[in-house]
């Protein structure tokens, strides 16, 4: 009777730790890059923040011009406003005052 005797490899025991290395990596990567991960957490703070300075930027910006219209609602119309905007729209002034001319991009 003819017997064949194998040897032992040790490559089928590394099979198992391999994949689940493999799988744990995989999962790992995605919770750290992934669309939910870790790294794009901090970069949504970021733009949150960015953002929120706009938002400050342009509520000023809201205020100024509702403090400006108050001043020319009905009745409590300045004369200084009136003038000042007149002025702006016609592009005038009077002879005994200094124009400083600015460049359009310094509005």
């Amino acid at each position: 009777m003819w017997t064949r005797q194998h040897k032992q490899r040790n490559t089928g025991k590394l099979i198992v730790p391999s994949l689940c290395v493999l799988f744990l990596a995989y999962f790992g990567f995605h919770a750290y890059h992934g669309e939910f991960g870790i790294y794009s957490k901090y970069r949504l703070q970021a733009q949150a923040a960015e953002l929120q300075t706009q938002l400050d930027a342009v509520k000023a910006r809201r205020i100024d011009f509702e403090r400006r219209v108050q001043l020319m609602h009905e009745g409590t119309l300045e004369k200084d406003m009136l003038d000042e905007q007149a002025r702006k729209a016609l592009n005038l002034s009077h002879r005994d005052e200094i124009t400083i001319m600015l460049p359009a991009s310094a509005k």
